[in-house]
């Protein structure tokens, strides 16, 4: 029996080394392993690749659809202002403020400017020796205290 197994051994060896290196080499379980993890390089390289690019593309569809939101949101204010400025009520706001114009029967009040700045330094003085309740009673009704 023993001898059968050497005699075995021996017919395998010389089997391998009859058919030669590369014959055997092709036909070895290492060949079929390296094949295989070529292959699987072969493949997850390129959809790693294409995965990284799919995650740019969508990052940036997010992006350009943040920027297409804001610039809708700007193009209804500003339909809305155009809307108002072209409105009637818009036309007469100008022409009161601008032109000076009024509707029939309606009041108008002009303050005049008289470009002194010494009322605005003594009222600023004044605020820091008196109240605030005080400057405002003073501002509306005047120097009530004193008269």
């Amino acid at each position: 029996m023993n001898k059968e197994k050497i005699d075995h051994k021996e017919y395998l060896k010389e089997r391998r080394n009859s058919r030669g290196f590369w014959l055997n080499f092709f036909s070895s379980q290492r060949f079929l392993a390296i094949v295989a993890l070529g292959l699987l390089v072969a493949v997850v390289l390129p959809l790693a690749r294409t995965q990284n690019r799919q995650r740019a593309i969508d990052r940036e569809i997010e992006e350009v659809k943040k920027e297409i939101a804001e610039y809708e949101g700007k193009n209804d204010d500003l339909n809305q202002m155009l809307s108002y400025l072209q409105s009637n009520s818009s036309l007469e706001e100008q022409a009161r403020l601008n032109m000076g114009l009024k509707k029939p029967g309606e009041k108008v009040l002009v303050i005049k400017d008289d470009g002194s700045q010494a009322g605005a330094a003594t009222a600023g003085e004044n605020k820091g020796k008196t109240s605030n309740f005080a400057a405002w009673v003073e501002y509306f009704f005047g120097d009530w205290q004193n008269s």
